[in-house]
């Protein structure tokens, strides 16, 4: 059994040669603190796919953070697993531990399947050499924002609450869920309890053009962004849309690649994009999209896919690049889990949250809970 990846790496060992020999996939499972509502449903537990790393002298995980059913992104949880263990993972064994040589593109689509391989091979290229993935992507804070997204709780005085209490814990940037039926009514009376909150709101895809001038009504509320009101394939609406309101539109599902961001750069669809590693394929091209971004001082923020603390210690070294100057969806490891299969991530009595400074991820896995956590485990070379 190879030791956890908090052991690694023996300092005299430097990346010289070193391949992937080895590669374990692992689904967990774990309890919510309260039900989530996404596109597809409620969740009660979180169930991710982990990915193991293995070198000669050093491993690494990464985090598949796909959903159940395939209705945030064309990805699911049992495609993400079959596209791991029969086309991705096979490819890439017995290659270099470098992360910039997978040899994935001929693949097409999976993003976060490709995604969670290439950080577990970070990971271990990076624990390896002893350098963190904060210094190798390029960050420039020691700390980052805490934020916090709340969900369709289906009725005003459970959602005053719930901001009140995301509040109270000391998040400076809140996110609402909004849909047809729930959307100005609700933010306003966030906005009008809270006046100098941080505040945002997302849509999910989930509204037509002729929405929009219903939805200028959100200008009064003074958000940072109205986050994807149509659905991902539509740049042209939202180039349409964002001339209807002051509000910046933000994109999300649209952008899975920098050349999708340019694009939607081009057309004027958004003024602020969106950067979830998952969605967009992996770590090194959130970095190209954050700086095709700032060249064109577009301002970017980081979301998340209710990541146990794999991608969430991932996420906050990509936050802690220079143009991700909006809070984002980052919020410590009890948001969502009463046990983390990491150690967990805190927030900071001042709002924010330490970027992990140890080598690779800097997560430490808590392998107790992640092998009461693990409901199917596979290794490759079986």
């Amino acid at each position: 059994m190879w030791p956890a990846s908090s052991s690694w790496p023996p300092s005299s060992k430097r990346n010289v040669g070193s391949r992937l020999e080895r590669v374990e996939l692992r689904r967990v499972r774990l309890r919510l603190v309260q039900p989530w509502r996404w596109p597809g449903g409620t969740l009660t537990d979180r169930e991710v796919i982990l990915v193991r790393a293995v070198g000669p002298h050093s491993e690494g995980w990464g985090e598949c953070a796909t959903f159940p059913a395939p209705t945030y992104s064309p990805e699911w949880l049992d495609g993400a697993w079959d596209v791991l263990l029969h086309h991705l993972v096979p490819r890439v064994l017995g290659m270099p531990l470098s992360a910039s040589v997978l040899p994935m593109a001929a693949l097409q689509g999976h993003h976060m399947a490709k995604a969670a391989v290439e950080l577990a091979v970070l990971d271990a290229e990076l624990r390896q050499t002893g350098q963190s993935l904060a210094s190798r992507l390029g960050a420039t804070r020691a700390r980052v924002t805490g934020g916090v997204a709340v969900g369709l709780t289906g009725s005003l005085p459970d959602l005053l609450d719930e901001v009140a209490c995301r509040v109270g814990e000391g998040y400076r940037r809140v996110k609402l869920k909004i849909e047809p039926g729930w959307d100005v009514g609700p933010v306003l009376a966030v906005r009008d309890r809270f006046p100098d909150l941080a505040l945002q709101a997302d849509a999910n895809g989930g509204y037509c053009l002729g929405d929009a001038e219903r939805l200028a009504a959100l200008d009064q509320a003074k958000l940072l962004c109205l986050e994807q009101p149509l659905p991902g394939d539509d740049l042209v609406g939202h180039a349409v849309w964002a001339g209807k309101m002051a509000t910046p539109i933000c994109l999300d599902e649209s952008i899975t690649s920098a050349a999708d961001a340019r694009s939607a750069i081009a057309l004027g669809a958004c003024r602020v994009i969106n950067i979830k590693p998952g969605r967009v394929g992996g770590y090194l091209e959130a970095v190209r999209i954050h700086d095709l971004c700032a060249l064109r001082d577009i301002p970017v923020w980081c979301g998340g896919l209710l990541e146990t603390g794999v991608g969430r210690t991932a996420n906050l070294a990509l936050a802690a690049l220079p143009n991700f100057s909006l809070p984002g969806d980052l919020s410590a490891s009890d948001r969502f889990y009463r046990e983390d299969i990491t150690e967990p991530v805190v927030l900071g009595p001042d709002g924010t949250i330490a970027v992990p400074t140890g080598p690779g991820t800097g997560a430490v896995l808590r392998m107790d809970v992640l092998e009461g956590a693990t409901v199917e485990r596979r290794w490759l070379p079986a």
